[in-house]
C-alpha cells in the first residue's frame, strides 16, 4: 500500500525519471534529474525498498560518518517534488515528481507497477523517462536529442518519434512500455554521449536533455552553472583530441558525417523554434530568481531567425535539428 502522507495535491503533475546504469552514458540522464532537484529544492517523500529491486554485490550500500555516528546509504530509487513555472513567464505553475535511482537488478515488472502506483496516486498526466547511450557523435556538434514513444496520438501532439526499436532494451524501455499497457501517456529522451568520450559526467549531454524537455513540457528550468560547465567539457575534450592525430582525424570524419547528414534537417522551422527559445532565455522579465539571463550552450553563438523571403537558411554548425539522429529509443 502506498502511503503518501506530507504530499500535497498536485498541479498537473507530470512524472520525470532516470536511472543509472546501462540506460545513462555518462551519468547524462540522472544527472539532469539531480540538476532539476537541486536547482528546485526538491524533497524526497518516498522511496522504494532496496532489498526488493537490487543486488548489493552489485550496487554496494555506502558507510559514512555523520557526526561521529556511521550510517549506511543503501542503493535504491527515490521520488520527489518540486513545483515550477511555465516557460513563457505568465505565473502559470504546474509540479513535477522527479524519479531517481539505479536501474533495478532484479523484479522489473514489479518495479515498474510500484513507480506507477506512485503516478497513479499523485494524478501523474504523463511520464517522461530520460536517458542516454554511446553513439558515434562528435563532441564538438550539438548533442543529439530524440523524443521517442509508443503512443501514436502522442507522436503527432507533441513532435516525438513512434518507437521502432526492436532488440534489447533497459529499465527506460520497459518503464514506458508499461505505461502505455496502463494508460499512461508516456515518452522518453535519448541523449547520445560520444563513445569516444564516454566517462561522467558530461554536461554537455545533461544540458541537451534539459533543453529538450524544456520544450517537451513547455517548462524554463533555470541551468545555473551547466552551460559553463559544458563548454569547459567541451574546451577538455578538445584539447585531448588535439594530443592524438588519430583522435583528431577520427572526429573529423565523425563531423562530415554528422553535417551531410543533417543538411536537409537544417529548415527554417527548426532555427525558428531554437530562436524562440533564445529570446525567452535573454528576457530578464521571466528569470527565476537566481537564474541566469544567457543562451544555452551552442558552438558558434546564438541561433540565427528564419530568412524573411520564406526561403530555407543556409545550414551552419551552429543550427541544432529537431531530429537529432537516430537513437536507442525502446
Amino acid at each position: 500500500m502506498i502511503e503518501l502522507e506530507g504530499v500535497p495535491e498536485l498541479v498537473d503533475p507530470v512524472m520525470v525519471a532516470a536511472f543509472e546504469g546501462w540506460n545513462d552514458a555518462g551519468d547524462a540522464a540522472s544527472t539532469a534529474v539531480a540538476h532539476m532537484e537541486r536547482e528546485w529544492k526538491g524533497e524526497v517523500f518516498a522511496a522504494l525498498d532496496a532489498e526488493d529491486y537490487y543486488d548489493f554485490q552489485v550496487n554496494r550500500p555506502h558507510v559514512w560518518l555523520d557526526g561521529g555516528v556511521r550510517k549506511v546509504t543503501w542503493p535504491t530509487t527515490r521520488l520527489s517534488v518540486v513545483r515550477v513555472g511555465d516557460s513563457d513567464g505568465k505565473g502559470r505553475q504546474r509540479d513535477l515528481v522527479l524519479v531517481r535511482g539505479i536501474e533495478p537488478s532484479m523484479r522489473w515488472r514489479s518495479f515498474c507497477n510500484e513507480i506507477l502506483g506512485f503516478a497513479h496516486e499523485l494524478g501523474v498526466e504523463m511520464v517522461v523517462v530520460m536517458g542516454a547511450l554511446l553513439g558515434d557523435t562528435p563532441h564538438t556538434r550539438p548533442v543529439p536529442v530524440t523524443g521517442v514513444t509508443s503512443d501514436a496520438d502522442l507522436a503527432t501532439t507533441m513532435n516525438l518519434e513512434e518507437s521502432r526499436y526492436e532488440g534489447p532494451t533497459g529499465i527506460v524501455g520497459i518503464l514506458q512500455e508499461a505505461c502505455a499497457h496502463a494508460g499512461v501517456p508516456a515518452a522518453s529522451l535519448w541523449a547520445a554521449v560520444p563513445h569516444y568520450v564516454s566517462q561522467p559526467p558530461n554536461p554537455k549531454a545533461t544540458l541537451a536533455l534539459l533543453n529538450r524537455l524544456e520544450d517537451l513540457l513547455g517548462l524554463r528550468i533555470p541551468m545555473g552553472e551547466l552551460p559553463e560547465d559544458a563548454r569547459a567539457w567541451q574546451l577538455g575534450v578538445d584539447q585531448l583530441a588535439a594530443e592524438d592525430s588519430e583522435v583528431a582525424e577520427y572526429v573529423q570524419s565523425l563531423e562530415e558525417a554528422r553535417d551531410t547528414a543533417e543538411l536537409p534537417e537544417a529548415s527554417g522551422e527548426a532555427i525558428a523554434k531554437e530562436f524562440e527559445r533564445y529570446l525567452r532565455r535573454r528576457d530578464g522579465s521571466s528569470d527565476a530568481p537566481g537564474q541566469q539571463s544567457s543562451p544555452y550552450l551552442r558552438d558558434t553563438g546564438p541561433p540565427r531567425p528564419p530568412k524573411p523571403t520564406g526561403e530555407p537558411p543556409k545550414p551552419d554548425s551552429s543550427d541544432e535539428s529537431d531530429d537529432p539522429g537516430s537513437g536507442e529509443g525502446t
